[in-house]
C-alpha cells in the first residue's frame, strides 16, 4: 500500500513529502487512518542521528492516533471505525521477562514504532506517524477513550505515559508531596497527572517567570531551584519527585529535597549526569531511579485515568508542511506544550 509520508533522508535534511510503502493488513493488523500525531523531541534527536545513524529515509512519529479502516481475519479487539492509538513501539518478542510482565517498553528485542528493522517485511526498517496511514499488530493498538478529546490525545501516548508510569509505579496517591522538576512537554503532563491523582504538586524550576503557568496546570506551589534559601528550607519534604529535565545537570540540589527512604524518577536525561554525592542517598536511605515509557497495559490504563479525570496536554496543532518550523521551535523551547499535526493537511496535499 503507498501511502504518502514526511521524512528526512540525511541528518542536515529537511523534512519533506515522500511515498512509502505499507505492509497488507495480516491475519492479527489493524490499519489506521492517521488523523493526528504528536511532536516529540526524540523525533528530532532521531532524524538528526543524535542517538546513531538513523535508516533513511526516516518518517518519525510515535504519538499516534486515529480511525481504524481495516482489520485482519485475527483481529478480536478492535473493528473498523474505532478511534486508536499507536505509541513508541509496535512489537516485542513477547516470551522475554518483560513482556510475559506486561513491561514491553524493556523488551530487548522490541520494534520502535520507527527506526526500527522491520520483522514482518524483510529488509526493511519502520515508518512512523508522519504518514496517512500504519498497519500495526492488534497487540500493539490502544482502545481511545470517547471522553478524551481526540484532538488532543497523541502526546498522551509519549509524553503521557512517560510521566504517568512512574507516577503509578511509586504508587502516588492522595495527599503526597510530589515535586516535578521542569515544566516542559514532560514536565506540564508530570503536573497535571500527580495533582488528578491527589497529590499536593510543587514545580520546581529555575524560571520565576514559570511560576503562573505551572499553578495553571495545576501545581500548589512553585520552588525556584536557584533560590539556595528556598531550597534549603524545601529539604527533606518531597515524597516523590519525578525529574524530567532532558539534559546532563547536578542531581544534588534536588536529592536533598526528599524525605528518608524517598525516590525521585529520572525520565528525561538519556545521557552523562554531573556527579553525585553519595552522602547525600547514604545518610537518608534515599534513591534515584529511572522510568521509559510503559507497556501496553499500563498505557491503556493511563488513557482511561486521563479520561475518567479530564486530564489533556496542552497542545498547539500544526500542518505537516510546517513540521522543519515546528522542529526548531521545539529546540528553542518555543512550544506551551507539545505540538500536534493535524494529518488532514497531507491527505489533502
Amino acid at each position: 500500500m503507498k501511502v504518502k509520508a514526511y521524512a528526512s533522508h540525511g541528518e542536515k535534511e529537511d523534512l519533506k513529502q515522500i511515498e512509502i510503502d505499507r505492509r497488507d493488513v495480516g491475519e492479527n493488523d489493524v490499519e489506521i487512518d492517521i488523523h493526528y500525531c504528536g511532536v516529540c523531541h526524540s523525533d528530532i534527536h532521531h532524524v538528526q542521528g543524535d542517538w546513531g545513524d538513523a535508516p533513511r529515509p526516516a518518517v518519525p512519529g510515535h504519538e499516534i492516533v486515529g480511525l481504524v479502516t481495516k482489520v485482519g481475519s485475527g483481529v478480536k479487539n478492535h473493528k473498523e471505525g474505532d478511534k486508536v492509538g499507536v505509541g513508541c513501539f509496535v512489537d516485542s518478542c513477547r516470551t522475554c521477562n518483560p513482556c510475559e510482565n506486561d513491561q514491553e517498553q524493556f523488551c530487548s528485542d522490541g520494534t520502535q514504532t520507527y527506526g526500527s528493522k522491520d520483522k514482518k517485511i524483510e529488509g526493511n526498517h519502520t515508518f512512523g506517524g508522519y504518514s496517512e496511514k500504519i498497519v500495526v499488530d492488534e497487540n500493539y493498538v490502544l482502545k481511545v477513550p470517547e471522553k478524551l478529546d481526540f484532538k488532543k490525545v497523541a502526546p498522551l501516548l509519549c509524553a503521557g505515559i512517560t510521566t504517568f508510569s512512574p507516577l503509578n509505579h511509586w504508587n502516588v496517591k492522595k495527599g503526597d508531596k510530589v515535586g516535578v522538576v521542569g515544566l516542559g512537554g514532560l514536565g506540564h503532563m508530570g503536573v497535571k497527572l500527580a495533582n488528578a491523582m491527589g497529590a499536593k504538586v510543587t514545580m520546581i524550576t529555575t524560571s520565576p517567570g514559570k511560576a503562573e503557568d505551572a499553578k495553571a496546570l495545576g501545581a500548589t506551589d512553585v520552588l525556584i531551584s536557584k533560590d539556595e534559601d528556598a531550597m534549603k528550607k524545601a529539604a527533606e519534604s518531597f515524597d516523590f519527585i519525578l525529574n524530567t529535565i532532558p539534559v546532563g545537570h547536578d542531581m544534588n540540589p534536588y536529592v536533598k529535597l526528599l524525605k528518608i527512604d524517598k525516590t525521585m524518577c529520572l525520565v528525561g536525561a538519556i545521557e552523562d549526569l554531573d556527579p553525585l554525592n553519595g552522602a547525600n542517598i547514604i545518610l537518608r536511605r534515599k534513591s534515584i531511579a529511572g522510568s521509559l515509557i510503559g507497556g501496553i497495559k499500563e498505557t491503556q490504563k493511563m488513557l482511561d485515568f486521563c479520561a475518567e479525570n479530564n486530564v489533556h496536554p496542552d497542545i498547539e496543532m500544526i500542518n505537516i508542511q510546517d513540521i522543519n518550523k515546528a522542529f526548531e521551535r521545539v529546540k528553542g523551547n518555543d512550544v506551551k506544550y507539545r505540538f500536534v499535526i493535524d494529518m488532514k493537511s497531507l491527505k489533502e496535499a
